[in-house]
């Protein structure tokens, strides 16, 4: 189903939707060309928020957590998926060790875990899970609410191969995004696939690198699809050398703030919306939805400025934050069950997979749902991602809108694809 929109269905969303479905073709065989000469993250979801007026994406996981979100009837796109992806990495890939983050007690996160487990189990490979947890020193095995349960092995390193024990794999599957840095259990691994790698976590990952290949990216698809690239990408200003626990860097960040407020205003009365802009404020190379805060006006800020002094404020294990990301607000105008809703795209490989609404009944339209309170209903995507319903009125049909969602989820995911081939510390340079 589509949730309900506040805003009538008509304008700038529903112009979009059919401009999208008119170019179907175009936009498959685009994309279809970009996958020849990009390589897709190995896996990834996407965080869209719809305004009615526009529709972006809004953070691009490259370690997504939250399968266990997924619908039974996703699996089996989610397993041919995986081996699509495998077998063009190590088509005699046998097993498969899977790396979680270190947080062992968080039973719905290993609930995600295990559902990895079954879908790369399916795939065909032999899957373990190895924690790299100082805590896990010993197998231990945790019970899931749903009656299931994951074993964690403690990770043995062996010159330059990693696995558990009685267990040598060919692949490493990271689910954790690094944002504490690269554990040195990690480094040097040269005789098995690593994935994704470690340059695509938040030791080395910026939301403003992203954000940038984004750009780029939505301005050619606009420019194939015949629409404003602005309604599908949300501006951004990076500012660095910010300190908010010691207020330096303040009057440089207030700025960069009126610059971004200034710019939307002037798109928003372009298109006679009457909605007040705002920017989201967050860390460069945050995580999690984590400190994310909304601005109308660079007053605003003094609050930020308060909060980063609290001693509540330091990010999850101890995350350094390297620059400021402030990003155009999107708005979320969709609703399900009275709750401010906002979908989230999995992707898997090149394909999309599945995805799930998620929804938080005491958040506003203007605010990060991310957050604790937040729950999830899966998106419809087994109704099928891939076959919309041409001829049928724009946001009357689910797969027209799900298939749009897709299609900007699968733009974030290749611009994810731009960043790290940017960031490859291995890639060759040529002058």
């Amino acid at each position: 189903m589509v949730p309900h929109l506040v805003t009538a269905l008509t304008g700038p969303i529903n112009e979009l939707e059919q401009r999208v479905l008119d170019s179907m073709p175009a936009i498959e065989r685009w994309f279809r060309l970009e996958w020849m000469e990009h390589t897709p993250p190995f896996y990834s979801s996407v965080d869209v928020r719809n305004a009615g007026f526009k529709l972006a994406p809004v953070n691009t996981n490259l370690f997504p957590g939250g399968w266990n979100n997924l619908t039974p009837e996703m699996l089996p796109l989610a397993v041919q998926a995986a081996m699509a992806s495998i077998e063009k990495i190590c088509p005699e890939a046998r097993n498969l060790l899977l790396i979680p983050e270190n947080h062992s007690q968080n039973t719905f996160y290993l609930s995600n875990v295990a559902q990895l487990r079954r879908i790369f189990h399916m795939a065909g490979l032999n899957v373990r899970i190895g924690s790299i947890d100082p805590a896990i020193k010993k197998i231990t095995r945790v019970e899931l609410p749903d009656g299931e349960s994951v074993t964690l092995e403690p990770v043995i390193r062996d010159k330059r191969r990693l696995g558990v024990k009685d267990f040598d794999p060919c692949t490493i599957l990271l689910n954790s995004d690094l944002r504490a840095g690269v554990p040195g259990i990690l480094e040097d691994i040269n005789e098995q696939y690593l994935l994704p790698p470690l340059h695509a976590g938040w030791a080395t990952r910026r939301k403003s690198k992203h954000f940038k290949c984004y750009e780029e990216v939505s301005k050619r698809l606009g420019k194939l699809l015949g629409v404003d690239p602005w309604l599908i990408n949300p501006m951004f200003e990076k500012c660095g050398d910010v300190n908010l626990a010691e207020s330096a860097g303040m009057e440089s960040l207030s700025t960069n703030v009126d610059t971004l407020l200034g710019k939307i205003r002037r798109k928003y009365k372009e298109y006679g919306i009457k909605e007040k802009p705002f920017v989201v404020v967050k860390a460069d190379n945050g995580t999690h939805g984590m400190g994310i805060v909304t601005i109308r006006d660079a007053k605003d800020l003094e609050a930020l400025r308060q909060r980063a002094q609290s001693p509540v404020s330091s990010s999850q294990d101890s995350q350094q934050t390297h620059g400021i990301l402030i990003q155009e607000g999107v708005l979320t105008k969709e609703r399900m069950h009275d709750a401010v809703a906002e979908p989230v795209v999995y992707m898997m490989d090149r394909y999309v997979v599945g995805g799930f609404y998620r929804i938080h009944a005491d958040r506003g339209m203007d605010e990060n749902l991310n957050a604790p309170g937040s729950s999830f209903v899966p998106l419809a995507f087994e109704q099928s991602t891939h076959l919309p319903q041409p001829g049928v009125r724009p946001g009357a049909s689910a797969p027209n809108r799900f298939y749009m969602y897709g299609v900007i989820g699968r733009l974030a995911m290749l611009a994810a694809s731009y960043e790290l081939e940017a960031t490859d510390p291995d890639a060759e340079v040529y002058d």
